[in-house]
């Protein structure tokens, strides 16, 4: 199998790059051990040696009264994040790379008459290096294909760096406990940008949880399914046909976390309680081969796109938390259904349903309450974060959450705040990736979730400000 993972590699362009160093490289190869049979127990020997070196939950950095900012990555989510970003009081974009000049030259276009003027860097697979070499900045945002988020994030660090990164952060366990690391060596954020968890009704539901209104949180249900078939199969969509790529060579669930991020702030993962351990069932996959065989029929260029065994149309991955807690997590992009995330929280007194619309709530009596008493429901518990931002975040994508997200990720910095997501969450979202995929390639077993707290889990108290209770100051420019 790891013939397999080096061939992948080969074909994605990244044979012999790794971020292999310190002390895990003797457990976790740089190229990769999703699937071997060893990694249960490599999981098991570090958890056990494994010291920590700073606890990074609630890390309060040195306030930045300017934030100087690159970005890494101008093709599909760059923009947007640069957009964000020159809206922000406080905020000096100084410096923006892609590996097609093109993207980069039109990125900085969309600046004009903004105030910001960046550096432009492009042409190679390691401008983003120079980027990372420069004393002047203080955060770089990572919006690359995900299978390379890992290596940026390390160097930028090890380079001063506090960083942001789409998801996931990392695509292998070696790859999580090496960020993990870096960032208590360094003592700089990484915050993973998982936007689902600033959504209303996500950030509703959290606030209900913090009250009581559930009672005991007992199970999530969660899920990212929507079908993704045009995007994957387009020549123009992703870079390097990337994504296609992916669901070509790997199994489990290969995009967990947001579906998955909301709900582990509701369960206070890493503060209170934490994933134990994971099983995934996959189906076959019924479409993506046959839709390859049937383009390269009149297109060369999705031969070799054929005869892959392709990551089957449903992952359902289970996941039991410490306290008891379970989890039930899916992922399918190429079925034709709507766009679901689940959401569905379960307590014991109450429920909530976000997926299939309109979202809803239940105290009892085998029903739903009624769309009166939601109204009522939602302005008790909509948190001062809603209140306060929600109405001019609705513009921005995804339902004002990416706004909401850039926003607080920048109010914190400049004010000294600890990070609503932290390195911690980063690490356990993204090993599902590897873990789940590890469990589907041998016959759906159980794997161990690493703590990647080292025990401080126990005693991290809630880091995600919802109700603004230490202030803010960010504006927003118009």
């Amino acid at each position: 199998m790891k013939s397999k993972r080096r061939e992948f590699l080969k074909w994605i362009g990244l044979a012999g790059i790794g971020i292999s160093g310190g002390s895990i490289t003797k457990g976790f190869a740089s190229e990769g051990t999703y699937d071997d049979a060893d990694l249960p127990q490599l999981i098991k020997q570090y958890g056990q040696s494994r010291e920590q070196r700073f606890n990074m939950s609630g890390f309060v950095a040195p306030k930045i009264s300017i934030v100087q900012v690159g970005i890494i990555g101008l093709g599909q989510r760059g923009p947007s994040h640069l957009q964000r970003m020159s809206i922000l009081e406080g905020v000096e974009i100084k410096a923006l790379c892609d590996l097609m000049p093109e993207k980069a030259a039109a990125a900085k276009k969309k600046l004009e008459g903004t105030g910001h003027n960046p550096e432009l860097y492009s042409g190679s697979r390691e401008a983003w290096k120079k980027l990372c070499d420069r004393d002047d900045l203080d955060l770089v945002i990572i919006t690359t294909p995900w299978y390379m988020h890992a290596e940026m994030a390390v160097y930028a660090m090890e380079h001063g760096k506090h960083v942001a990164s789409e998801v996931p952060a990392a695509g292998t366990i070696e790859e999580c406990w090496r960020l993990v690391e870096t960032a208590e060596r360094t003592r700089k954020h990484l915050m993973m940008m998982e936007n689902y968890a600033y959504m209303e009704f996500q950030l509703l539901t959290l606030n209900m949880a913090r009250q009581g209104f559930f009672g005991e949180v007992v199970h999530g249900d969660c899920a990212y399914n929507t079908s993704k078939m045009a995007n994957n199969f387009s020549k123009s969509l992703y870079w390097d046909m990337w994504w296609l790529k992916q669901y070509a060579w790997r199994k489990g669930n290969i995009y967990p976390t947001h579906g998955l991020g909301p709900v582990s702030q509701i369960m206070d993962i890493n503060r209170g309680d934490r994933f134990d351990f994971l099983v995934s069932v996959e189906s076959n996959d019924f479409m993506m081969n046959e839709r390859a065989k049937e383009l390269a029929e009149t297109d060369d260029f999705f031969r070799p796109f054929t005869g892959k065994d392709y990551r089957g149309n449903m992952s359902v991955t289970t996941i039991r938390t410490k306290k008891g807690r379970t989890i039930m997590l899916q992922h399918d992009a190429t079925s034709p259904s709507p766009h679901s995330l689940i959401h569905g929280i379960s307590g014991t007194r109450g429920t909530a349903l976000f997926d299939p619309q309109p979202p809803r709530l239940a105290t009892g009596n085998h029903e739903w309450v009624s769309r009166e008493e939601f109204e009522k429901l939602k302005i008790k518990y909509t948190p001062k974060l809603f209140e306060k931002m929600g109405k001019m975040a609705s513009e921005s994508g995804h339902g004002g959450s990416d706004l909401l997200l850039s926003w607080r990720l920048i109010d914190c910095l400049h004010n000294g705040f600890p990070l609503d997501q932290d390195i911690y969450d980063a690490a356990s979202l993204s090993s599902v990736i590897p873990l789940s995929e590890w469990s589907v390639r041998n016959h759906s077993n159980s794997i161990e979730i690493p703590d990647f707290t080292a025990g401080a889990w126990e005693t991290n108290k809630r880091n995600m400000d919802i109700n603004m209770e230490r202030g803010y100051t960010t504006k927003v420019k118009g």
